[in-house]
């Protein structure tokens, strides 16, 4: 049988719990969807441990092939999802523990994870993983905020705090780091000065219009070249006006078209891993943040499944 199962096959309404209904095993699968339903390290909304089902639910309207990339992403890749990793809701460290297993499971294998947060803490446990795996890597990061705060509350992890952590626990290539899209009011001037200080790349919405994803696309080649490459996607990147279901919201940011254009261009890195946080479904009750989201995810398949034909 093909899968993701098409609508000619099964109506959309007839889901069976996985994102596009994919099978949970598969012979040489290169892809493999997770939840990270863990959301108590939020600092203001929570409901993120809602969205890895309200992601699946949405993609049931999706179809199989990607005009843009000419591939069909979760056939050519052999994915598979393997449901949602068992979080602790009241323990990160536990948590840490458990999402870190699995990603460095399927790394382990081949197989390129695309998490389904849960909040954006999830990512340092995703980062742990890629690095025992790969060391330390290169990431693309999506976000309207740099999470790169120190501690909040005398806390030091929290959803805030993902991106000083990794830089800390030498997860990352300091000088492969791009944060794309901050955008926002701040406490105060250190805090976009704590990524410039970590030896981060930060464009801020205000930069990317003035320059053009283009030119930022070459920066992006020039720098990270073949080095493995985690992306996180934080779907407040997005203006809320596209993208309301989520946290923290921070007006003035990129459309969805914006965005998926910006995405699809991504081509040719040397993917090990994605994310896709901070969906609230509780905020989302059109359905269309879930729906971006999961556009997101077919999205980040794809270039997966370039890569894929590329090496063949």
């Amino acid at each position: 049988m093909k899968y993701p199962l098409s609508p000619d096959v099964k109506p959309e309404f007839c889901t069976t719990g996985t994102f596009m209904r994919l099978p949970s095993q598969r012979e040489n699968a290169k892809i493999a969807i997770l939840g990270m339903p863990f959301d108590t390290a939020a600092s203001f909304r929570v409901g993120a441990r809602f969205a890895p089902q309200a992601i699946r639910q949405a993609s049931m309207t999706l179809f199989p092939y990607h005009p843009i990339h000419n591939v069909y992403p979760f056939d050519d890749t052999n994915a598979i999802d393997i449901g949602d990793v068992s979080v602790i809701p009241h323990n990160i460290h536990r948590s840490y523990e458990l999402i870190e297993q699995s990603v460095v499971g399927l790394m382990q294998q081949g197989i390129v994870p695309i998490g389904l947060g849960g909040d954006h803490s999830v990512t340092l446990a995703s980062l742990r993983a890629a690095a025992k795996v790969y060391g330390p890597v290169a990431m693309i990061h999506f976000d309207s905020h740099t999470d790169t705060w120190d501690t909040y509350y005398d806390e030091k992890y929290w959803h805030g705090s993902p991106f000083i952590r990794a830089h800390e626990e030498g997860l990352l290539q300091p000088d492969k780091v791009f944060q794309i899209g901050i955008r926002g009011t701040l406490n105060h001037p250190g805090d976009l000065q704590a990524s410039y200080d970590l030896g981060y790349r930060v464009i801020t919405t205000p930069d990317l219009r003035k320059r053009g994803f283009e030119n930022l696309l070459q920066e992006l080649r020039e720098t990270i070249g073949d080095t493995p490459c985690f992306l996180t996607f934080d779907i407040d990147f997005v203006d809320p006006s596209c993208a309301p279901g989520t946290g923290t919201l921070e007006v003035g940011g990129f459309s969805s078209l914006e965005t998926l254009e910006m995405v699809r261009s991504l081509t040719g890195f040397n993917y090990i891993g994605f994310d896709l946080v901070e969906v609230l479904p509780p905020y989302d009750p059109t359905q269309i943040t879930s729906l971006l989201a999961a556009t997101l995810v077919h999205d980040f398949a794809s270039l997966i499944a370039l890569n894929t034909k590329q090496d063949k």
